[in-house]
């Protein structure tokens, strides 16, 4: 047994009980209609970009609440296919889209991307929900006494929608839907994974929003807010618990039917490694998984990015 096996060993049986409720199912059931009930008006304006290899489109549409969700969509133009596979980028606590450089290696290889802002983060995305309480620090707490205002209701159906968004350009095959992700937006992958059965495969670093209770717990990152907020309303602890259940992706992840390539790092005190593993020893559907034994959370960076490169290049050869 080598060093990671030996100091991982325990990790593949943490298995802590589910906290998912009676009424999960039809929870997100009937979210999900909501959600697709809102037209998604998708837009897409082509940018004067300076390569010209690539075709670049500054895109928008509604999400879960006709907020207007913005990202980039990027085609590898020079490569003059009818379709191409689809590879779709959340991406990180308090971050955006990025910019179109960040993934012309994904480009590069023959994979359309769309890469979407998180309302109300970093990005140039606002947030049109309504909230009935107020909040501590940031969103990760706004709206977590009541699972119908949740903020990561809302931004789970714009994720969801932005496979409604990719699967409507002509130059996407629908068949070939990747979801990519670090932190929150590995978090973001596990989610959508399992609430849409159209990806084939999820790439997901050091995922956030498992194991939500243990993260409150030990002020585990965004959701230490969740801690602060309970330090004012210690009467509404029960109510918090219960609706963070239903966003919770180990309650999650047994409905995740695509195949997960997933990466940890044993020093990250942000989304401790141990803490997704609640997640990842539910998933049922072919996995596999990297683990950066000496890394924080900034998890296996550029390494890992070769790693999802390979695996992709590996198991989906027919697509390059």
């Amino acid at each position: 047994m080598g060093y990671i096996d030996d100091v991982t060993k325990d990790f593949y049986n943490y298995i802590p009980a589910l906290t998912r409720r009676d009424d999960f199912d039809e929870f997100w059931k009937k979210t999900i209609q909501q959600a697709k009930a809102i037209p998604l008006n998708a837009e897409k304006i082509l940018v004067d970009y300076p390569s010209t290899h690539v075709k670049v489109y500054d895109i928008s549409y509604n999400g879960m609440d006709e907020t207007r969700i913005s990202g980039w969509f990027i085609v590898p133009a020079f490569m003059k296919k009818d379709k191409y596979p689809c590879l779709i980028h959340y991406h990180g606590f308090s971050g955006s889209r990025g910019e179109p450089a960040d993934f012309m290696h994904w480009i590069t290889m023959g994979v359309a991307v769309l890469s979407v802002d998180c309302r109300d983060q970093g990005g140039k995305t606002g947030n049109s929900a309504a909230y009935t309480n107020g909040f501590v620090i940031n969103n990760a707490c706004r709206g977590v006494h009541d699972k119908d205002e949740y903020y990561f209701r809302a931004v789970y159906m714009d994720c969801v929608k932005a496979i409604d968004f990719a699967i409507g350009q002509e130059e996407v095959d629908a068949s070939k839907i990747v979801l990519e992700g670090t932190s929150q937006g590995g978090g973001l992958g596990m989610a959508v994974s399992a609430l849409d059965d159209r990806p084939v495969l999820a790439m997901v670093d050091v995922p956030s929003n498992s194991n939500l209770v243990s993260r409150i717990e030990g002020y585990h990152g965004a959701f230490s807010s969740v801690a602060e907020y309970l330090k004012m309303h210690p009467g509404e602890t029960d109510l918090v618990m219960e609706t963070l259940s239903y966003f919770d992706t180990m309650n999650m992840a047994d409905r995740i039917k695509c195949r997960v390539l997933a990466s940890v790092a044993l020093k990250d005190e942000v989304c401790p490694a141990q803490m997704y593993f609640a997640t990842y020893n539910r998933i049922y559907s072919e996995k596999q998984m990297v683990i950066y034994p000496f890394n924080g959370h900034e998890g296996g960076g550029s390494v890992q990015t070769e790693v999802k490169l390979a695996f992709l290049k590996k198991h989906f050869p027919d697509w390059f």
